[in-house]
């Protein structure tokens, strides 16, 4: 996330989009919130980034000293009291020692961050990677060594936090033009880190990008393949000695359930929040400009602090094990105003969906996605009581074709699940492997059916 205005929602009730991925969008939407790094222009003024093209309007994470200060004292009102105020001379203060120059920053960069990203207007939703000019100076705590006692009960956030912080980086991606920070999780001994494409893509070609190891190593690092559509990526780091995070399981996540996100917000290595499972197959749209590269994912969606720099972070459960990886939150904030952080909507792309994508990236750079074959929009009747998502153009010789589906029309529920919107439909059909056989419940001239569909691929070519 970066420090620059968020953007408007991007799906408004009634209208359509098309994108080419399965099923693909009738129409562009606005989109909510979209990541923004600081990466300066060439005529040196600060540009907001994006998925793969790095030119994301409008919003995402960033923290730093853009963000304006509330609460700063303003002018004293009237005149200072005299010296025998308020009865009788007073006692002369004792000197007090100097200040030590090193503490005074200290505080001064406490005092920045923690007034951070004021909050108003309507929310939308925003990335969250930490794009600024300039990395915190301040970041690491001072004891680097981050296990809990052995005493820290099975089952507890410090438990859960203790075995999977030394798992967890922080990612700089810096060029000419600027930098940017956000998170990234080891998952394998010799140096491979999962994190979001829109993390390590905004800086473009060239960018140099380091990796700060738990135990305060800096190490550099390449792009090993990176996914715009799932808003994933993998890249290298020059080490072969870390500690790879335990994956679990998404699928077994319950509303309510206890979870914890670790990760770099604004440039703060190893920080640790905890929070719920607030809900699950959130449908949350993010991305760039193009509408051939929005993401829309089904999102576990959590009250535990994410921050700007959280981004490509470890969203684990409290047995220490990665069930998502941070990617956006919803801040407050409109047009014309620095976006806010936390307000206690954080989205996490599930470890379940992510998994196959990874092993893609690892193997061979890109990765392939599910297909429904049809273009898709928002369906909603005249007195608001049906919803669902409307069939546009149907491709020849496509999954939706073969299952007999027509344009015209709604589905209303996948696999059971309700379907209440063209991106949930996007949502629920990303969540599938091509070759899955999904039962979609439709309704084609006021009559409802059930349709059963075995989706196709993208062959890894989401635009084509």
């Amino acid at each position: 996330m970066t420090e620059n205005q968020p953007q408007q929602p991007k799906n408004q009730p009634g209208q359509s989009s098309q994108g080419p991925q399965g099923p693909e969008r009738t129409q562009q939407l606005p989109m909510y919130g979209q990541h923004q790094q600081q990466f300066a222009s060439q005529g040196g003024q600060p540009r907001m980034d994006s998925g793969p093209q790095g030119q994301r309007p409008g919003q995402y994470s960033a923290g730093g000293s853009g963000y304006p200060q509330f609460g700063a004292p303003g002018p004293h009102q009237g005149a200072t009291p005299g010296p025998n105020w308020p009865i009788g001379p007073q006692p002369a203060a004792e000197p007090k020692p100097k200040p030590r120059a090193g503490l005074a920053v200290v505080a001064l960069t406490a005092l920045l961050v923690g007034t951070a990203g004021g909050v108003g207007g309507a929310a939308v939703y925003s990335a969250t990677a930490d794009h600024t000019a300039n990395t915190p100076s301040v970041t690491a705590p001072l004891n680097g060594n981050q296990a809990a006692p052995a005493s820290a009960p099975d089952g507890s956030v410090q438990s859960a936090a203790s075995k999977v912080l030394p798992s967890v980086v922080k990612i700089a991606v810096t060029t000419q033009r600027g930098g940017a920070t956000g998170s990234g999780i080891v998952i394998s001994k010799d140096g491979l880190i999962v994190t979001n494409n829109h993390v390590v893509a905004g800086g473009g070609p060239g960018a140099n990008i380091t990796v700060t190891l738990n135990d305060g190593r800096t190490v550099k690092a390449t792009v090993k393949g990176t996914d715009p559509l799932t808003d994933l990526a993998v890249i290298d780091a020059d080490a072969d000695d870390l500690t790879p995070a335990t994956l679990g399981e998404s699928g077994k996540l319950q509303v309510g359930q206890g979870v914890v996100a670790i990760g770099s917000p604004f440039g703060l290595d190893a920080t640790v929040t905890s929070g719920i499972v607030s809900a699950l197959n959130r449908p949350v749209t993010g991305g760039d400009d193009d509408p051939d590269s929005t993401t829309v994912f089904p999102a576990i969606q959590t009250d535990a602090a994410i921050n700007p720099g959280n981004s490509g972070g470890a969203l684990i459960d409290l047995a220490g094990q990665v069930v998502g990886i941070n990617s956006a939150i919803k801040t407050a904030g409109g047009s014309g105003q620095s976006e806010g952080g936390n307000i206690g909507l954080g989205f996490a792309i599930p470890i379940d969906q992510a998994k196959p994508i990874i092993d893609e990236l690892v193997a061979k750079g890109k990765a392939t996605h599910a297909r429904l074959g049809v273009t898709v929009g928002d369906a909603q009747s005249s007195d608001g009581l049906t919803s669902g998502a409307r069939l546009g153009e149907v491709t020849p010789g496509g999954a939706a074709d073969k299952a007999g589906l027509q344009a015209g029309d709604v589905v209303t529920a996948v696999d059971g699940k309700a379907i209440a919107s063209g991106d949930a439909l996007v949502a629920a059909v990303r969540s599938h492997r091509p070759g899955d056989q999904v039962k979609l419940t439709i309704v084609r001239g006021g009559k409802t059916q059930a349709v059963t569909a075995t989706l196709g691929s993208d062959n890894g070519n989401p635009t084509g």
